[in-house]
């Protein structure tokens, strides 16, 4: 058998690092002055998510944060990618702010500097404070402008400190999985309330834009979005049709504005009689320059003509292949796909890999060791194709495993492992996985060992 060894090497700068979220991770939901965010309201709910878990105390890293440091320091991380609680910083969302909120992500930002790890913080994932909510949330144009007025008052706090900012997370979850589908909080099903989020949730994209560059010249700002390539399911006509309606609204309604400036023409044909008023001027603070364009990847999305779903008459499908995580196809090639058609698509200045990762049921063997062989392999063929989309010079600057450690993963509750770090949640015991000392030696190296058989 022939044995093929490759050594693939990375750029000199590139940037390792691993990302996380507030309400995934740090618990403490209502100490030290922090307001109630949606997301605590949704899962006290009850039925939102398995056997009713909550991020109430989710990893205690609002407590455990130093030890947390240590841990990335230890796999020698670059970067570390966090989000602010919009609540715990603004207990109301706006006016004034919460002193021990901001002095919490102070300390944490203090702590990674001093650990040589570079703070990436994201004003938004999920979390909008209740009492916006309240007045409208994302579907009320206002909350943009209260958008740009809290990431002003970050900037002006942490900005001496922090020069790399992500705006959102994944305004397509925020939207449609929000206000659409309802599986996130607020769980509203409203198709009139989930394109008012898209064209808000832009809106305050442009907002804190401006409010950052305002305050910080050199800053590197960007945004992180859900990608995926969108495949047919069979050859067929309307199996094409059905995808390209599926890629304008997960892909293009997102790209376009932002980094071009005007939505897909064939997007506001399908939606025009659910889209809110676009005001002149609303598209040019949308298309705000960026750093950096973030792309979150996990898995491609594969779909098929059904004339059952409203509005796209599409639906995604599960292809027939062996490779399967506990929730998605496993599909490497995907992440190359992405990169490459974004960058020929849009040309941003940047491309950075904000989240990719994968949950598998690890577990601790007898010896204490956590040998979570497939997500090495999952991170290793994912690198393969970001390293391939790199020698096609690409401009990809960085690389950020999804996630630091196991944590809270929405619906699915605690049962879902997408750490390098595995969390016992009963005792908050942290345990480098065999994924984490691969990542470490990997940063180490800034090169991977590839073995082909």
């Amino acid at each position: 058998m022939h044995t093929n060894k490759m050594d693939l090497q990375f750029p000199k700068d590139f940037i390792w690092g691993t990302a996380t979220s507030a309400y995934q991770i740090e618990g403490a939901w209502n100490e030290d002055g922090k307001g109630l965010s949606i997301l605590d309201t949704f899962y006290k709910q009850g039925g939102r998510s398995y056997k009713d878990q909550t991020g109430e105390i989710a990893n205690d890293h609002y407590h455990l944060m130093k030890e947390d440091v240590r841990l990335m320091k230890e796999i020698g991380l670059k970067a570390y990618r966090f989000s602010i609680s919009w609540s715990r910083v603004m207990p109301t969302g706006e006016g004034s702010v919460n002193p021990k909120g901001m002095d919490f992500y102070s300390r944490l930002i203090d702590e990674l500097l001093d650990a040589g790890i570079q703070p990436i913080p994201t004003l938004f994932h999920y979390d909008l404070p209740q009492a916006l909510h309240e007045k409208g949330g994302w579907t009320n144009r206002e909350t943009a402008k209260f958008f740009g007025e809290y990431a002003e008052k970050m900037i002006r706090v942490y900005g001496d400190r922090v020069s790399w900012w992500i705006t959102h997370n994944e305004p397509f979850v925020t939207a449609l999985m929000g206000y659409f589908t309802g599986e996130l909080a607020p769980g509203i099903q409203d198709p009139f309330a989930a394109f008012a989020a898209v064209h808000t949730l832009l809106l305050s994209h442009g907002e804190a834009v401006q409010a950052i560059r305002a305050n910080q010249k050199n800053a590197q700002i960007g945004i992180a979005l859900n990608l995926s390539p969108v495949h047919p399911a069979t050859g067929s006509e309307l199996d094409a049709q059905a995808a390209l309606r599926f890629d304008g609204l997960m892909n293009r309604m997102f790209l376009e504005p932002i980094l071009l400036g005007t939505y897909p023409a064939d997007i506001l044909f399908l939606l025009k009689e659910f889209l809110p008023e676009i005001r002149v001027g609303d598209l040019d603070l949308i298309h705000q320059p960026i750093g950096f364009l973030g792309l979150n990847y996990y898995t491609r999305t594969v779909v098929t003509y059904d004339p059952e779903v409203p509005l796209i008459n599409a639906s995604q499908t599960k292809p027939k292949t062996d490779d399967y995580s506990m929730m998605w196809e496993i599909y490497p090639k995907g992440i190359y796909e992405l990169i490459d058609r974004v960058w020929k698509d849009y040309h941003p200045s940047k491309i950075f890999v904000t989240e990719n990762g994968v949950p598998v049921p690890d577990d601790v063997d007898f010896d204490g060791k956590i040998r979570d062989a497939r997500r090495i392999q999952y991170l290793e063929n994912h690198l393969e194709q970001v390293h391939l989309a790199i020698n096609q010079s690409i401009p990809v600057i960085g690389y950020l495993v999804w996630s630091l450690m196991d944590n809270f993963e929405w619906a699915l509750g605690y049962r879902m492992r997408f750490g390098l770090v595995y969390t016992d949640f009963d005792t908050q015991k942290r345990t480098l996985k065999e994924s984490a000392k691969w990542y470490s030696r990997l940063i180490q190296a800034n090169a991977m060992e590839i073995i082909r058989k």
